[in-house]
């Protein structure tokens, strides 16, 4: 089985992120053959057109990193029906100059964790909206929303409610077999 190198975000920048701790669970869950990274979102500019002539180094990395993964595991929290404004300004950011949108033949898999009941079914289906346009190749199924989260981790961060680590672990494997359809 070939090695895979995954990259993550967490579409909150928050310390303490559940999303963030969904996707460290995401890394101790991974097949052997899985490296998962986090990235960092939080030192981006503004998304500005007129920064495009001198693109920040900060997002030519973003979007290198983005060119150089096998895969993408995005965690999201839902705010006000939607994603967060720094996750879009990261999208803003990679898929820019027009004609060198770093998604384009991409393998992402969308997740989400939130303290409130109803999750963040209506973030995921913005930002897998958002995706599909931009030409990424999202997994559709299975579809992972932690509701009520705070129970579901312990007091250091790790997952460790039984039927989310199951179906994470699941969703992991089936993005694997997902992300080797399009390996360059």
């Amino acid at each position: 089985m070939e090695n895979l190198k995954f990259i993550a975000f967490a579409g909150s920048i928050r310390k303490e992120s559940y999303n963030r701790k969904l996707l460290k669970a995401a890394q101790e869950l991974a097949p052997k053959n899985v490296e998962i990274e986090i990235l960092d979102i939080a030192d981006l500019p503004h998304f500005d057109e007129d920064l495009e002539k001198d693109f920040p180094e900060v997002a030519q990395n973003l979007k290198k990193r983005i060119e150089q993964t096998d895969g993408i595991l995005i965690s999201t929290p839902e705010y006000n029906r939607s994603i967060p404004g720094v996750f879009k300004n990261a999208i803003d950011w990679s898929s820019r100059p027009f004609g060198k949108n770093s998604w384009a033949g991409k393998p992402v898999y969308v997740m989400g964790a939130s303290i409130g009941g109803l999750s963040t079914a209506i973030a995921q289906s913005h930002l897998k909206h958002t995706l599909l346009y931009l030409d990424a190749h999202v997994l559709g199924q299975p579809e992972l929303y932690m509701g009520n989260c705070t129970d579901k981790f312990d007091e250091n961060g790790k997952l460790i409610h039984e039927g989310t680590r199951d179906l994470l672990e699941k969703a992991l494997q089936d993005f694997v077999a997902h992300a080797q359809k399009f390996r360059n």
